[in-house]
């Protein structure tokens, strides 16, 4: 997938566009619709499927003490929208001056003038331009006098509500990371490298890889069953199960804040430094504390057997 970084650094003329426009944090099976049909539309016509999305995501400058915690990094996003089948993404820098761009000339200076779509497709709750003014209807009435068709792709529903970011990070924030993964269509996942901790797992029998995340967003503290991927050294396609922790340890009350640390089920390895995407599939159980090491090694064999069940029987999330 070709990655444009902004609108104006376009070098040549996109075969005829089938375009959609939107932040799309995390990829849902909502977003996940809308690149169906773009996809499918841009082979009807021969030409690129186009995704017209910002970096940072707008209300981390319009509003930065209300803006969501983004369920996914942007590596993640465009790994996601190339497995789509996106052909092209642009990466409009959002900053203060564009934020001020009208809708009208969103339209018809950036949208029209430099990626030229033959048709547009985009989210029912779709708005853009300057505080988000920009209305459906103008944006249906304004594209076709630009040579543009303009669909709206309607919601897509799980349990009689909409599937939105939003609901997602409700989810996650209660630990339902199985229900999470049925809104994302995948397990819901974090990367980042491997540190070194203080060896208290290994102590316990249970080493760890101990995992400082690059997203923003984690499950709430508990136990979870789910896989661990090495990203970068051609091991990417290997899962291996684990059982993670995410949490503060209350049992040692070492005061090393919020770290998510995941026991490599059947593995013998040194991961110190490895870069890795941590999924989390089911949950096990919610953090607690125990009243020494050797009560706390008891439970973790638990665990242990509880996620050899689950992993074992399907449990490992949507693929």
């Amino acid at each position: 997938m070709e990655v444009v970084r902004g609108s104006a650094q376009i070098e040549r003329e996109l075969r005829r566009p089938v375009l959609t426009i939107g932040n799309f944090d995390g990829l849902h099976i909502g977003h996940r619709a809308i690149m169906r049909t773009v996809v499918e539309r841009a082979r009807a016509h021969r030409g690129e499927a186009v995704v017209y999305t910002f970096e940072p995501h707008p209300r981390k400058v319009l509003q930065p003490e209300r803006a969501p915690a983004l369920l996914t990094t942007i590596d993640q996003k465009l790994e996601l929208l190339a497995a789509c089948g996106v052909d092209v993404t642009i990466l409009e820098p959002f900053d203060a001056a564009f934020a001020q761009v009208s809708p009208e000339v969103f339209v018809r200076d950036y949208v029209h003038a430099r990626i030229r779509p033959v048709e547009v497709y985009v989210g029912y709750d779709f708005h853009y331009g300057r505080d988000r003014e920009g209305s459906m209807r103008l944006l249906t009435e304004t594209g076709p006098r630009l040579g543009f068709a303009v669909t709206i792709i309607p919601e897509v529903t799980v349990g009689e509500r909409d599937v939105n970011s939003t609901r997602i990070r409700e989810l996650l924030g209660e630990g339902e990371v199985a229900e999470a993964a049925v809104l994302l269509g995948r397990p819901f996942s974090v990367r980042g490298v491997v540190r070194r901790g203080d060896a208290r797992g290994h102590g316990l029998g249970f080493p760890t890889a101990n995992l400082r995340p690059e997203n923003e967003v984690l499950p709430a503290h508990g136990v979870y069953a789910g896989w661990l991927r090495v990203l970068g050294r051609g091991e990417d396609a290997v899962r291996h199960p684990v059982v993670t922790n995410v949490g503060v340890r209350p049992t040692f009350e070492d005061g090393q804040g919020l770290l998510a640390e995941a026991h490599l089920l059947d593995f013998e390895g040194d991961l110190y430094g490895e870069r890795v995407e941590l999924a989390f599939a089911e949950r096990i159980r919610g953090e607690r504390r125990f009243d020494g090491p050797e009560a706390l090694k008891q439970q973790i064999a638990r665990d242990v057997e509880q996620a050899r069940r689950l992993l074992g029987r399907g449990g490992a999330g949507v693929e």
